[in-house]
């Protein structure tokens, strides 16, 4: 599969702030379990939060995914580029991986 250089994606501003919230929500959580590792906290309360963590960036996919679909896979198919079938089968490979 082979991918555009100069592909971009046109985010409103709306939806560059809330991937930026959501983004510096996730760096807050990774930063909140370095502090519990370097303060010796228990592995199960550390384990809890990694794992907040993982849904935390499951829904930021998703979210990006959900836009991807209705924005981009669209248009291209609008436009008649069927090729973007095959780059969706190959994220959805990498997603269930």
């Amino acid at each position: 599969m082979k991918k555009e250089k100069n592909k971009q994606t046109i985010r409103t501003e709306e939806e560059k702030k809330l991937i930026t919230n959501r983004i510096n929500r996730i760096k807050g959580q990774i930063s909140g379990i370095e502090k519990m590792i370097n303060n010796d906290f228990e592995c199960n309360d550390i384990l809890i939060q990694t794992v907040a963590v993982e849904k935390s960036v499951k829904s930021l996919s998703n979210f990006i995914l959900e836009s991807h679909l209705q924005k981009c896979v669209t248009k291209e198919l609008k436009d008649k580029n069927t090729e973007t079938i095959n780059e969706l089968i190959g994220l959805f490979k990498k997603f269930n991986q």
